[in-house]
């Protein structure tokens, strides 16, 4: 075999990836939602109304996976949608409320994952991020 199985790239970034969820996912028990639909909700807070298949492109999740978060929000009140052939969708007075609570807890999250990774790691994830997308 051409590569040890325990040097693998996907393996490895998947570790990672469950390990920074689990410090997000420890703070938004308290809210009632995932990881996935906290970035859902901050890219609309930052892009306004958006097409939602624009918004898998940017956070580059499958359609089912966007689909499924975004009827979860929906049913909670935090988004809307204008339509239901290619929606966009958008934040809602409750959703806008929601992720301004959630900031602080996500700020606190961030500062401590580059307490542990250091400026170094921030830097080697930006790359690796700007050579694969």
């Amino acid at each position: 075999m051409k590569y040890n199985l325990d040097h693998c790239i996907g393996n490895k970034l998947r570790r990672l990836s469950r390990i920074v969820d689990g410090h997000f996912r420890s703070g938004l028990k308290d809210f009632n939602i995932t990881e996935n639909q906290m970035t859902i909700l901050f890219l609309l807070h930052s892009m306004g109304t958006v097409d939602q298949g624009i918004i898998g492109k940017k956070l580059v999740l499958e359609r089912s996976s966007i689909s499924r978060n975004i009827n979860v929000l929906l049913r909670n009140g935090y988004v809307s949608k204008n339509s239901e052939y290619r929606p966009q969708v958008f934040l809602t007075e409750q959703g806008i409320e929601l992720v301004h609570q959630l900031i602080p807890l996500w700020e606190t999250v961030m500062d401590n994952v580059i307490l542990e990774i250091g400026d170094e790691g921030v830097e080697m994830i930006n790359k690796l991020e700007k050579k694969l997308l």
